[in-house]
């Protein structure tokens, strides 16, 4: 009976909020006519929106709102989303020194410019993109804080994207992020992770200086026992924990598995991104799952799932498991040593899956050709030459490494 209650109020939720599953079958064509502007945001007085449910960063002395807006796009086009994640509790910030070619942070920096009251009840995250050293750190942070009209940041990712925990994670980095405490420019400090997750989740777990992490954590890669151990010990080690990737996209489309998945929530009142967010968040060890929301539609619906008090029955996330069974063939888990030491000539093969999925699956094809740019030119020349049967056989995944190479240097050069 309880259950029947929660679904009643779920629906009346979505229809007060006028929520449409953006980009899924669930959004049907006399609904969409109700929304004739995505970034539309309601008056205030016209929609009261429910308070998101908080979470500790690990032991962090914060409880932060389960859903964080990754503002990878340019921001100072985009000013309205900045509003709308205000208006419904969104204060969780997430961007980086290179996102959007500096659009995001400079778009953060003016909202903050017109409105300076508002800071202080923001959460604002930025990551030291390209960053090797701690000079480059400091240099990076120096201007994302000038780019943000701001004097500190909330939490600050020194190591955008690790991969290396050996490396990364040195002495040096370690007094650097004791110094910006003491000044006052950051409050917390951590990396960002997409490849390699579980060794540096391991790796930062017996440090004593790593406040959180943001790593992939999606229905693919929660599957793996490694993982599952990674992320358990960097809980136990008081890391707070931020999920990124969540709503999982294939290098390569499954359309069969995508039907399946979609119809089993559409019988349950949700979309195929909203169940994903629940399966995450209904791990107590995530913090605060970050997704991209560039339009107030997705931001809503998103809103909508976490809003929703009803778990996700056995049932469900046994269809979930089968679902990320017949995918896994089409997603890079980013285990990127078993690529590397395969394919010792070719060290960005891991990246280039990741470029692939953004073009193919995001629709972010600028972002995925600019990015598959920077693989070293040596690199690139002997793409189209190499033998990936090595790393084939040793795939997790067993994606079709060469096949999709090919694809990336047909799409991306």
């Amino acid at each position: 009976m309880k259950e029947k209650r929660d679904r009643i109020n779920r629906r009346n939720f979505l229809k007060t909020i006028g929520v449409l599953g953006a980009g899924s079958a669930i959004a049907s064509a006399k609904a969409q006519d109700e929304v004739n502007e995505p970034n539309a945001v309601q008056k205030e007085e016209e929609a009261k929106v429910a308070k998101l449910p908080q979470r500790k960063l690990g032991k962090a002395d914060i409880k932060l709102p389960v859903l964080a807006n990754g503002l990878m796009f340019d921001i100072v086009e985009n000013q309205v989303i900045l509003r709308a994640n205000l208006h419904y509790g969104i204060i969780y910030w997430d961007t980086a020194y290179n996102y959007a070619g500096g659009n995001s942070e400079l778009g953060i920096g003016e909202f903050l410019k017109k409105n300076p009251d508002i800071r202080k009840k923001l959460f604002i995250v930025t990551k030291a993109s390209h960053a090797r050293t701690p000079e480059q750190v400091e240099q990076r942070l120096k201007q994302s804080l000038e780019r943000m009209n701001t004097s500190y940041i909330d939490l600050y990712f020194g190591i955008h994207a690790c991969e290396n925990p050996e490396f990364q994670l040195t002495e040096g980095m370690r007094k650097w992020a004791e110094s910006a405490k003491k000044r006052k420019l950051i409050k917390y400090f951590g990396f960002s992770t997409h490849k390699n997750m579980e060794k540096c989740l391991m790796a930062a777990s017996k440090l004593d200086w790593i406040d959180a992490i943001m790593t992939v954590y999606n229905l693919s890669v929660m599957q793996k026992p490694g993982m599952q151990e990674a992320v358990q010990a960097c809980y136990e080690a008081g890391i707070g924990l931020i999920a990124m990737k969540v709503l999982i996209r294939m290098q390569r489309e499954k359309p069969e598995a995508e039907g399946k998945i979609v119809t089993h929530f559409i019988e349950k009142g949700y979309t195929r991104e909203q169940a994903l967010i629940k399966a995450v968040l209904q791990d107590k060890r995530i913090a605060v799952s970050c997704i991209r929301m560039e339009n107030v539609t997705l931001l809503k619906s998103n809103v909508a799932a976490v809003l929703d008090k009803t778990e996700l029955a056995r049932k469900d996330l046994g269809a979930l498991k089968t679902y990320a069974a017949e995918i896994c063939s089409g997603y890079c888990a980013g285990c990127a040593d078993i690529c590397d030491s395969a394919l010792p000539d070719v060290p960005y093969v891991s990246d280039i899956m990741r470029y692939l999925m953004y073009y193919n699956s995001y629709g972010d094809t600028d972002r995925a050709r600019e990015l598959f740019a920077q693989v070293p030119g040596n690199v690139r020349k002997k793409l189209l030459t190499v033998d990936y049967s090595p790393a084939v056989a040793r795939c997790p995944q067993h994606l079709p490494i060469g096949e999709m190479v090919v694809e990336a240097v047909r799409k991306l050069a």
